[in-house]
């Protein structure tokens, strides 16, 4: 598919249109407003420019006519052919299933960022622009034929003048500025949709377009993914089965990336590891257990492993792309630690913990208990099933739609690990499909901490909880500071309610009422009794009738009073 994009003309009523300003509330927003900030003048932004990239916009979508109903392969192709913004728009939006039906979650997650190839002649001039220089005096041979063509970059082989074999990557000429008005535009209208339809789905839309501007700098500057680079070759030198190719920062610019070549088998060929001797098992094993490291340990993660960006070379996997990485702080790392390790344990109720810790935002409390109930299904679902049959994709999508209705909001951090696993995950079912990812991540949780660790932080836990309590103390003593100045000022109030209290209170009750029947009973025979023995007349059976009659009376009240406790036992035992 070829990058070039239709060129409408524009007309005077269209740019009135599309210019105009959406007023509510008496507060004004403009929707392609644009300051003259450092970001603006750095990618030539302009009002104009971004009209005319709406335009484009709006006209490539009238060719996929999706006013008259949009397919999930129709949407698909129609983010290739808007281009490198809104295939990330895709690849994030593949992950939302709580935006869009699961069909189109499916079809978004096959986008890649592949593309025709540039011309040989533009990457030429594309290096001498950037050098500034003849690339001769930097390059002895550069193969015209690309390794690999991307919607935002090209990657050919080449050798420097020093005699070293290296992969240049390029990135296509006006690409960054075309994402940054791509951004802009999306970024503007999410905001201003925003605004207007607070209950609609278009919110979720706003947090997928900051997720992608959060991302859009290290997506486009090539010294970032330079220094990515450098990094993971710093964090794989512990691990001898586990590489990266090496920059060269003398020659890496803002898009231009130099680095080494590497030359081995994808993962995506199997049989091709196996004639060459390697154990499919032990790669995968391998590289999902550095991948939990990279993500649960480092806090430093590549985002996007797909087979093409894992290659294994002289017996070890070496990962490429550094593009799109990932970062986690300690906390979050904690957090989803205990939920994987939750998962692969099957504890539902640590799982349910998990998710809650794992929120930036407490729930409301008029909420919780149907958060609890939501909860309860997800962890019934997902928590306890064999860990071969585990759909993460489904877990986490299903995690996703449970925070957002309950108006939670997980880090964008986590979804860009949630999107790296279920590629992960998909690598591994088709290439290698022996092969338990959550299984090894939970072994590797397990392992990492030792018995030191672990009494550290049962120690660092303590600490924490004590200095809760001893908070929760000073401030429950100056309530009843408060409390008894209020009282001795004959200003207290209390408002009593025992909870759950009706049960106790209902066999006080009959206690009573048994006790007082009892001593009724105890006192008719005694009257009788004496009655009896005063010889009173007239009677019946040589017993007074008024004595007769008493001892009849105590007789039936006794029997209901037995009767009574057995039938009431009875009930409390079933």
């Amino acid at each position: 598919m070829s990058d070039s994009t239709p060129q409408p003309a524009e007309s005077a009523t269209d740019t009135v249109d599309l210019e105009r300003t959406v007023q509510r509330e008496g507060e004004t927003f403009s929707l392609f407003g644009l300051r003259r900030d450092s970001f603006s003048e750095r990618y030539h932004l302009t009002r104009r420019g971004k009209v005319k990239r709406l335009n484009q916009i709006i006209h490539i979508a009238r060719q996929f006519d999706i006013f008259h109903g949009l397919t999930p392969v129709k949407m698909r192709l129609m983010f290739e052919a808007l281009g490198p913004t809104f295939v990330k728009v895709g690849q994030i939006l593949s992950m939302r299933s709580e935006m869009l039906p699961q069909s189109f979650c499916d079809e978004l997650s096959k986008l890649r960022a592949d593309a025709d190839p540039m011309p040989y002649q533009v990457v030429i001039d594309t290096l001498a622009e950037e050098y500034g220089r003849p690339i001769e005096e930097i390059f002895s041979h550069i193969d015209s034929k690309p390794l690999g063509s991307a919607s935002l970059a090209q990657v050919h082989r080449a050798t420097l003048v020093t005699g070293e074999d290296v992969a240049v990557k390029v990135q296509r000429p006006g690409v960054s500025e075309t994402m940054a008005q791509d951004v802009s535009i999306m970024r503007s209208l999410a905001k201003v949709a925003a605004k207007l339809f607070p209950d609609a789905q278009i919110v979720d839309f706003k947090g997928v377009v900051e997720e992608l501007w959060d991302t859009f700098e290290a997506e486009t500057d090539s010294l970032v993914e330079a220094r990515n680079l450098a990094a993971f070759k710093r964090f794989s030198k512990p691990y001898k089965y586990m590489d990266c190719p090496a920059p060269y920062p003398e020659l890496c610019t803002e898009h231009v990336v130099v680095m080494d070549y590497i030359d081995g088998i994808s993962v995506s060929h199997p049989k091709q590891l196996l004639a060459a001797g390697y154990d499919l098992k032990e790669i995968g094993t391998k590289l999902v257990d550095n991948y939990a490291t990279q993500i649960l340990d480092e806090g430093f993660f590549h985002a996007d492993p797909h087979p093409g960006n894992i290659i294994v070379r002289g017996g070890q996997i070496v990962l490429i792309d550094l593009g799109m990485t990932g970062r986690l702080d300690q906390r979050t790392r904690t957090v989803l630690k205990d939920m994987l390790f939750a998962v692969a344990q099957q504890d539902s109720p640590a799982l349910a913990d998990s998710l809650l810790r794992f929120a930036n935002t407490s729930p409301d409390a008029e909420d919780y208990p149907a958060l609890l109930d939501d909860l309860d299904m997800v962890v019934q679902e997902y928590g306890k099933v064999d860990l071969a049959e585990l759909d993460i994709a489904a877990f986490l999508a299903s995690l996703t739609q449970l925070a957002a209705r309950h108006g939670i909001e997980i880090p964008s951090s986590i979804t860009t690990v949630g999107r790296a696993l279920i590629t992960l995950e998909g690598l591994l079912d088709e290439f290698i499909p022996n092969v338990n990812m959550i299984q090894i991540i939970s072994d590797h949780i397990a392992s990492s901490e030792s018995r030191e660790t672990m009494v550290k932080k049962e120690a660092k836990s303590l600490a924490i909880e004590g200095r809760q309590a001893l908070h929760s103390t000073l401030s429950a003593l100056t309530e009843l500071k408060h409390a008894t100045r209020m009282l001795t000022r004959g200003k207290l109030r209390v408002n009593m309610e025992l909870v759950g209290s009706e049960e106790p209170f209902q066999q006080l009750s009959d206690m009573v009422n048994r006790l007082t029947m009892a001593l009724i009973v105890v006192g008719l025979f005694i009257g009788s009794s004496i009655v009896y023995y005063a010889g009173i007349k007239p009677v019946v059976f040589g017993i007074p009738i008024v004595g007769f009659m008493g001892y009849i009376v105590a007789f039936v009240l006794g029997c209901w009073i037995v009767l009574d406790i057995l039938i009431k036992g009875r009930k409390r035992k079933r």
